[in-house]
């Protein structure tokens, strides 16, 4: 999402409170994340048999992390995500960067998109999509902690 975008949906009053506009905008990248991760049986839109799928999730701030077509699970194992990169770039990005979060693992596309007869997931589109109502929810919560 270009900067002037993101700036014009943040209220002035973030402007003039030295950190405000860079919180809100972390701590809604943050929440598009963390939405894009939620498992179905946890309300979210993303199937999870093995995690393998959330734990292929990578942040860059230079390029899209791109599927690998040999990252496949392993039979029989299962897989917990590691946030620590993704919250690495995350924190040390600045408010004009373009930050890319992206899924390796071989069948990503399948499942955002659908194929073979399984239906599209949509767990990247629809957090994108949440972007405006997560910079407004995230303004408010900021708001209200600093008193405003």
């Amino acid at each position: 999402m270009a900067t002037l975008s993101f700036s014009a949906a943040v209220a002035q009053w973030a402007d003039k409170i030295e950190g405000a506009v860079e919180a809100v905008f972390k701590e809604s990248v943050q929440e598009v994340v963390e939405e894009m991760q939620t498992p179905v049986g946890q309300g979210g839109r993303m199937r999870v048999d093995t995690g393998f799928l959330r734990a292929s999730l990578l942040a860059s701030s230079t390029s899209m992390p791109a599927i690998n077509a040999s990252s496949k699970p392993t039979e029989g194992t299962a897989y917990s995500p590691d946030f620590a990169q993704v919250e690495a770039v995350i924190a040390g990005s600045d408010i004009r960067d373009t930050l890319y979060f992206g899924y390796t693992a071989a069948y990503a596309g399948h499942r955002e998109y659908g194929a073979n007869g399984q239906p599209a997931d949509g767990f990247v589109r629809m957090a994108a999509q949440n972007w405006p109502i997560i910079v407004d929810r995230k303004a408010a919560e900021l708001k209200s902690r600093l008193g405003f």
